[in-house]
């Protein structure tokens, strides 16, 4: 099999593969459950930004003013954009309730996901053409770190008000972007590589501004003592499956 086939057969199944481990989870996740989960969404989400995500844009960057910026810039642009969705929904429908924000969690959480797995997809490439063995592995490797992740984006898209059907389809939709990202990178690695730190950023940008900006005020509308501890236990949890799993792939 050719490298360019084994760039594309674990683009696919990865991507496949991560979504449906999580969706088992998710799926049977009873709806009482679904507070709960968000809590261990918010630690996935930061654990994966500043233990995985940020640590690797800092390493394959030149400038760190300039990611810095990068990051800057995204998480204002994610709130420009979340603005202009807020504005179209009260537009469209009359209703000018800030509390009603239905979907658009979800799609801001889309949105950095769409631009991690597309970087995912160029490290893939980058691992298969200097060894086969190096690819494999690392292709396992982002299966693995995908999977917590994956769990805490599909119970998201659940509490944004999309059934389970349509996170299924937009969780796996979005994993073509890791296709694409390997596919673009066999054929211009140099030229895309130079841009991976850069797509970290915004990653990690949205992936931060969902988690503070969008998850965390609603856990602050549960204040009883019992909650608080459980949401601080949750999130704690999250954080530490990222941690973990970051360990075990790293040995």
């Amino acid at each position: 099999m050719t490298v360019l086939l084994w760039i594309i057969a674990s683009s696919l199944l990865g991507g496949a593969l991560s979504v449906s481990c999580a969706a088992l989870f998710a799926l049977n996740a009873r709806a009482r459950w679904l507070n709960a989960l968000v809590s261990y969404a918010i630690g996935a989400l930061l654990g994966a930004v500043f233990l995985d995500i940020l640590p690797e844009a800092i390493h394959l960057t030149k400038n760190g003013a300039v990611l810095s910026g990068t990051i800057l810039a995204g998480i204002l642009a994610f709130f420009i954009l979340e603005k202009l969705l807020l504005w179209r929904h009260c537009h469209c429908s009359g209703e000018h309730d800030p509390n009603k924000h239905h979907g658009r969690t979800g799609l801001m959480i889309l949105v950095g996901g769409t631009f991690h797995n597309f970087v995912d997809g160029v490290i893939i490439a980058a691992a298969f053409l200097t060894d086969l063995h190096l690819g494999v592995v690392t292709a396992l490797a982002i299966i693995a770190h995908e999977i917590p992740q994956e769990v805490g984006d599909f119970m998201i898209l659940l509490h944004s008000g999309y059934s389970k059907g349509q996170a299924l389809a937009l969780n796996l939709l979005s994993t073509l972007a890791t296709l694409i990202g390997g596919v673009l990178a066999f054929y211009a690695l140099h030229s895309v590589q130079g841009v991976v730190p850069m797509l970290l950023a915004l990653a990690a940008s949205s992936l931060i501004y969902v988690a503070v900006a969008d998850l965390i005020p609603d856990l602050h509308k549960r204040t009883s003592l019992r909650d608080t501890i459980e949401q601080v236990l949750l999130i704690t949890a999250g954080v530490s499956t990222i941690y973990v799993v970051s360990l075990l792939v790293a040995e």
